[in-house]
Order: structure tokens, then sequence, then C-alpha cells
């Protein structure tokens, strides 16, 4: 398989729930109003030491977007997904961003995000931008 490269992030950050591999900064946060079908989730400006599923279209609660789910590279745990394109002209924002599941990662409190409640939407995102 080869040498497996992790970057190493300086500062607060959030992690991998399973491997504790570092997957963005507290200060890439862009909305902490996300919502998925598994609970609440957040909108990154950039997250690192993951790499990309295949790329589908799929219906959000905002419209129609391509994404990709994004795994942990270390373990090859499912962490959330990948905005590659909008549809619609004021969901632009998102191309190129993140979206991690609070159920999946530590956050930089070192605090493990549960699942309080299942969503019974299917997966979907709120904005604040």
């Amino acid at each position: 398989m080869g040498r497996l490269f992790l970057v190493n992030l300086e500062g607060k950050s959030y992690s991998c729930k399973h491997c504790k591999t570092n997957l963005a900064l507290y200060d890439d946060v862009v909305s902490k109003s996300f919502q998925s079908r598994h609970g609440k989730a957040y909108l990154f400006s950039k997250v690192v030491n993951v790499y990309a599923g295949k790329e589908e279209d799929r219906m959000m609660m905002t419209g129609l977007h391509t994404v990709v789910d994004i795994y942990c590279v270390k373990c090859g745990s499912y962490v959330g997904w990948r905005y590659e394109f909008a549809f619609e002209k004021n969901q632009k924002y998102k191309e190129g961003k993140s979206v991690l599941e609070r159920y999946k990662v530590w956050g930089p409190d070192g605090n493990n995000y549960w699942v309080a409640q299942e969503v019974e939407a299917g997966e979907s995102d709120t904005d604040d931008a």
C-alpha cells in the first residue's frame, strides 16, 4: 500500500473519532448549522487527511448538488461529504467546501459528539451564510 503521509494540524482541530487523525481546524468552520441524516454537521472551508468516494448528484434541502462522500485517509471511516457543484446560483458558495458530521468526529475540546436523535428526513443541509 505504501507509506501514509498525514497532514498534522497545529491549533484547535477536529479529528476522526475512530483513529484521532486530524481533519480540520476550528478556524476553518464556515457554518455550524448544517444537518445530515444523523444529526448536526459543520461546513468547513478546508479539510485534510480525507479521500473522496464516487461523485453523485444528491437532492438536499437547498437543492440539487454534485457531491462526493469523504473518508478518513488513515482508517477509512466515512466522515462527511464535499460539495463539487451547486446547481442553484445562491448555493455556489458551497462548492469546494466539506461537511463533517459531528457524530463522526472529536471536537477541538476533546468531546465526541454522539447522535442525540435521528433526523427523519434524508440527508440535508441548512444554510446560515
